[in-house]
């Protein structure tokens, strides 16, 4: 890998860090025709990242935890975009999206408390997670309604790819980027347990 791949790779994640403040300055200003673009705009470059860095080995701790926060920083933006611009469908779905966020918050501080960090396991159900998201926070600020069978499949998916997550906290004793999932990590230590 040369230092461009590499600079080039980081300077995508540096953007979508720089994005998630423009989108919320977007948001204190009801900015919804700018919002509504350059949100699709983070999640795509958000998969070209994780892509290249993989594709060119650029992968490192620091890349992996801006990747994080910009993973946050963004999805964080895009929630508030619903409490702004789409109030009737967080009060139509309250029940739902209060768990949710409750079940984010729970892993979170899991991680924080063992960690000292947030996670970034980057799990298969996480990559699966992350495309329901991006489709339906693009979906409902482009179309005129909710796509609702959507928002209950992402909702499901992201319950459970969190409650993955805490049992990764809780299996994994240090801080571990990019696994697999829950199910290749017991694999992995029965392996270790049963060559003693």
């Amino acid at each position: 890998m040369n230092r461009w791949t590499f600079y080039l790779i980081n300077g995508i994640t540096f953007y979508r860090l720089l994005a998630a403040f423009i989108l919320s300055y977007l948001l204190l200003n009801k900015n919804l025709d700018v919002f509504k673009w350059l949100l699709p705009l983070s999640f795509f470059t958000d998969a070209i990242d994780g892509y290249l860095a993989r594709r060119y080995n650029a992968v490192s701790i620091l890349g992996s935890k801006l990747d994080s926060v910009a993973d946050q920083l963004t999805l964080v933006a895009a929630v508030a975009g619903l409490f702004v611009f789409r109030t009737g469908f967080i009060q139509d779905n309250a029940p739902i999206i209060a768990f949710v966020i409750a079940l984010y918050a729970g892993q979170t501080i899991m991680a924080l408390l063992r960690y000292r960090r947030i996670s970034s396991f980057h799990t298969y159900l996480a990559k699966i997670a992350s495309v329901l998201v991006a489709a339906f926070l693009v979906l409902i600020f482009l179309v005129p309604q909710p796509v609702y069978t959507l928002f209950y499949l992402t909702a499901l998916v992201i319950s459970m790819e969190l409650l993955e997550e805490m049992m990764l906290v809780l299996v994994l004793p240090e801080w571990k980027a990019d696994v697999k999932g829950l199910y290749w990590v017991l694999q992995c230590k029965r392996k270790k347990h049963s060559k003693v």
